[in-house]
């Protein structure tokens, strides 16, 4: 073998994730299918925090739908009215906060886990 078919053949080897050559070259005689697979630690973590996050953020809408029932049976309507202000801006960050986090995602997907060729 020349130098380039050679570091193809150590490509393959390194990418069937066999323990040895002899495995892989019988394989390849043999016409064996081979499975590669591949993880991306990176992705399985941003994932893994992701949906940690998103269980969070339902947190926060259980909570939402008490405070405002405790909101509307525990004080008059001109307090009750203030407090929703305050609690309908602080609703307003976090949606603004889940639309970036849906764009990093597709920045994310686009950049690290799409297929390579």
């Amino acid at each position: 073998m020349n130098d380039e078919e050679n570091a193809h053949f150590l490509a393959l080897f390194d990418e069937s994730g066999l323990k040895n050559r002899s495995q892989f070259i019988t394989s390849c005689i043999f016409d064996r299918q081979l499975k590669v697979v591949k993880i991306d630690k990176a992705a399985m973590d941003y994932y893994m925090r992701l949906t940690t996050f998103h269980s969070q953020y339902r947190a926060i809408g259980v909570n939402y739908n008490q405070v405002t029932k405790a909101l509307k049976s525990t004080f008059t309507e001109k307090k009750a009215l203030a407090f929703l202000y305050k609690l309908e801006q602080a609703t307003k960050e976090l949606v603004s906060l889940q639309q970036r986090i849906i764009e990093l995602t597709q920045e994310f997907e686009a950049k690290y886990l799409q297929s390579k060729p």
